[in-house]
């Protein structure tokens, strides 16, 4: 079995994000300012790393070398290793072979205690604060400046603070509490926190995945003042526009091994995809849609929710893909849900192949033949602490059970039987699903809901931090569905993915729909400017 399926190996690059970033000829705009090559001293480097979970081999041969004053990229496809060579450097795992050499000096890192005394922070994409805890006190944790008594020097924690942010450039009270802030303050209070360690070294894993644009461009401002400071950054992301944006050099690994570490500006974004996945990926061609387009098999007629979105109609039709587009906030998601039943909405109405659906009832709309795969797959998708064939079997429940019981053999069958069919890749069926990648993952949602042969089904974000290879299989499998006749509707965020996949694309903001373009007719300029507010929004 593929060393794919161990241990979380989570978010990579996208070929959507290469192709957004990249001219016709696949030559990536690198931005002058963040090229600069010029090598500073080796502050950290990994050679050789080598991981097994049992029988599965998830990393062969981890290198990776990091300089001071420098932003070093690490790309790779879903189980191509990155998760586990970021948990070795952050002292979490700890390597069956190799050696980490820190400033020139061999260490064994047996916990991430001893990662943090040895100058290593890991940023991670979902930040861990204490929200009752103000932003000093969580910078400060569990090592706190004391005055006389052993007292906390409530003062002297918070100077600190306002002192690093003041590196940082950012406005951000220390005395704030946790609660309530941003994904970006949150990740600049981790930063906060890796600075007052004397960190030399920070690894940001997938930084930018819930960030708005604004929100990226300051945390970028961040992480070139660092690097202007000295500090070595390794940063992993699934999005290769900002790898070109922020990166100078670029280290791929594919299936457990090192493949190339250069200089970035020597490489274009499809070098970079073909050193990822070790072959050519074929795009869907641009004049056609998915399927034949049939009758109305969703239709939403004046939906609204207050405070969420109002007056929100559209139809699906059967063999088509819709994708519903907008900024992140403009209601998309809450749209999705309250169709599904998760939300009550307060007025309109949703009706599948003519049958009103009852409102906030998802049993009512699975019933109907509708199929949600959430944004969040490891919150809303997933059980992540049970098997990878129960969680496929969780939607089915009531066709497996037989004599009021639900049979193992019928859950395994079931599972492998969809397995084969999207190629996930895993150890054992009995495994928890959270020993799988993220892509995999994502897979094993996808399964639960086919599993059930739906009518309608809804996509939230289907490609969301995983990898070139899986981002492309999951395209041919919604294709593929709605070549079968299943009406799908496709949220994303990536532009890219809804101009290559969708028939007709939805675009909202704050709530509205504001405009509606066809495959051939549709840009990003288009869609962004309705996005943005500078569409009329289409007549009633």
């Amino acid at each position: 079995m593929n060393a794919g399926g161990v241990a979380g190996d989570d978010q990579a690059d996208d070929q959507a994000s290469a192709a957004a970033g990249a001219s016709a000829d696949g030559q990536h705009k690198v931005t002058g300012k963040d090229t600069d090559t010029t090598a500073g001293q080796v502050v950290l480097e990994l050679r050789h790393a080598a991981k097994a979970f049992g029988a599965v081999q998830a990393l062969i041969d981890g290198s990776v070398e990091l300089r001071a004053g420098e932003v070093h990229a690490l790309l790779g496809e879903n189980g191509a290793g990155k998760s586990t060579l970021v948990k070795i450097l952050a002292g979490v795992y700890q390597p069956d072979a190799g050696t980490l050499v820190v400033e020139g000096r061999e260490v064994t890192l047996h916990g991430p205690a001893a990662a943090r005394a040895a100058g290593i922070a890991v940023i991670y994409q979902e930040p861990t604060l204490f929200p009752d805890l103000t932003v000093a006190e969580n910078m400060f944790i569990g090592r706190q400046p004391l005055r006389t008594g052993r007292r906390i020097d409530r003062r002297e924690m918070r100077e600190q603070a306002a002192k690093i942010f003041g590196r940082l450039g950012v406005p951000l009270d220390p005395t704030r509490l946790a609660r309530g802030l941003s994904i970006a303050d949150q990740q600049v209070v981790e930063i906060g926190k890796a600075l007052s360690l004397d960190a030399r070294v920070i690894v940001m894993d997938e930084p930018t995945a819930a960030l708005s644009a604004a929100e990226v461009d300051r945390l970028f401002e961040v992480v070139r003042t660092l690097k202007n400071q000295g500090t070595a950054i390794l940063f992993i992301s699934h999005r290769l526009e900002e790898v070109f944006e922020i990166c100078q050099r670029v280290t791929v690994m594919r299936d457990g091994r090192h493949v190339m570490s250069d200089a970035l500006e020597h490489h274009t974004a499809n070098d970079l995809v073909r050193a990822m996945v070790g072959r050519e990926l074929a795009e869907r061609p641009p004049e056609a849609g998915a399927g034949t387009p049939g009758e109305p098999v969703l239709t939403v007629t004046r939906l609204t929710r207050e405070g969420m979105f109002t007056d929100v109609s559209f139809t699906v039709l059967s063999g088509e893909i819709v994708a519903l587009a907008g900024l992140v906030g403009s209601g998309r998601s809450e749209v999705a849900r309250a169709i599904f039943g998760i939300d009550r909405y307060d007025a309109g109405v949703v009706t599948i192949n003519g049958q009103h659906l009852r409102k906030a009832s998802p049993t009512t709309a699975m019933a109907a033949g509708i199929g949600f795969v959430p944004e969040d797959r490891r919150q809303q998708g997933l059980v992540m602490d049970m098997s990878v064939q129960q969680n496929v079997a969780l939607a089915s429940l009531g066709r497996l059970r037989k004599a009021g019981l639900i049979w193992g053999s019928s859950e395994r069958a079931l599972a492998a039987d969809w397995a084969a069919r999207l190629k996930i890749r895993y150890g054992r069926l009995t495994d928890p699903v959270a020993m799988l990648s993220g892509g995999n993952q994502q897979k094993v949602v996808l399964a639960k809901w086919l599993g059930r042969k739906p009518r309608v089904l809804i996509v939230d974000e289907p490609t969301r931090g995983i990898d070139v290879a899986t981002k492309a299989e999951v395209h041919r499998l919604l294709a593929e569905l709605a070549r079968n006749g299943v009406g799908i509707l496709m949220i994303s965020s990536e532009l890219p993915e809804v101009l290559s996949v969708s028939d007709r694309i939805l675009v909202m903001r704050e709530g509205r729909l504001m405009a509606e373009f066809s495959h051939a007719d549709a840009s990003e300029e288009a869609i962004m400017s309705a996005a943005m507010g500078q569409h009329e929004a289409p007549a009633r």
